[in-house]
């Protein structure tokens, strides 16, 4: 059984099969018989976990075994103490409610990678990074939940998924490493 970390690079799709004109993990990884134990959005950087193990994948990947998934959101604007409250006690999104989320306003870690190519920036829109950290996982999540709080994500960087960080276990973009067996047993308990 393999457990595999990738730092997947902005703008890389989250499968093997060739996509005409765009990147995909078999451009980074030549591991057989893995496949992701979750998803990233093409425009979404970060950490992503690949598994052989089809019951692994599903414990990751299951919001039902409440793996927390932990965002690095750099958003136009300033948050607010309303729009924060309102991240941190679940957000109507038209077709569901998201969970409370655990939501921080935090400065850029200095181990974060400058994204190529960069965010638009507009000269008189601040931006601000928050630390938002979710259970659950649909599609485009963080970027809807932040839009719905009038804070539209600039850039979407997943550093965690449940004890795995970048933080500690750094990954350039592009870079992945295999998870050690005392590791694995750590994550399956």
């Amino acid at each position: 059984m393999a457990l595999i970390l990738f730092n997947k690079p902005y703008l890389v799709l989250c499968q093997f099969s060739p996509q005409a004109g765009r990147a995909t993990l078999a451009d980074h990884l030549t591991i057989p018989d893995v496949y992701p134990a979750g998803r990233l959005d093409a425009d979404s950087e970060g950490l992503m976990l690949l598994t052989d193990d089809g019951r692994l994948q599903h414990d990751i990947s299951d919001p039902t075994h409440k793996q927390p998934k932990a965002y690095l959101v750099q958003v136009e604007g300033i948050p607010d103490s309303i729009a924060l409250n309102k991240l941190r006690s679940g957000v109507f999104l038209g077709d569901f409610t998201s969970k409370p989320a655990k939501v921080i306003e935090v400065t850029a870690p200095a181990w974060l990678w400058p994204r190529n190519p960069p965010i638009r920036q507009r000269a008189v829109t601040p931006t601000r990074w928050l630390l938002l950290t979710i259970t659950e996982g649909k599609n485009r999540q963080v970027r809807r939940m932040t839009a719905a709080v009038g804070l539209p994500t600039l850039r979407l960087v997943r550093v965690a998924i449940g004890p795995y960080s970048l933080e500690s276990h750094p990954l350039l973009p592009g870079e992945s490493r295999t998870v050690d067996a005392a590791e694995l047993t750590a994550l399956r308990s």
